[in-house]
């Protein structure tokens, strides 16, 4: 599997969602390098198990789509 890398723009969000969420919740502040750390943890973690679930989610509606495909464009032949 690839490895999971986020956007820096995801990356930049999430940190202020951490920071955020330990000023209000913990009366901690979090820098930068910390909630970096926090993510890539998450990622490394949590990471694998969302994106393989994910994965399942979509075949499953794929095949889903699949399956229903000969009810709709299947035409009965008359020999």
């Amino acid at each position: 599997m690839k490895k999971l890398e986020l956007t820096e723009e995801r990356r930049v969000t999430l940190r202020g969602h951490l920071q955020t969420l330990f000023a209000t919740e913990f009366n901690e502040r979090l820098s930068d390098f910390r909630a970096d750390d926090i993510i890539d943890l998450m990622i490394k973690t949590l990471g694998p198990a969302v994106y393989n679930q994910a994965v399942a989610d979509v075949r499953a509606h794929l095949q889903g789509k699949l399956d229903d495909l000969d009810g709709e464009v299947w035409v009965e032949d008359s020999h």
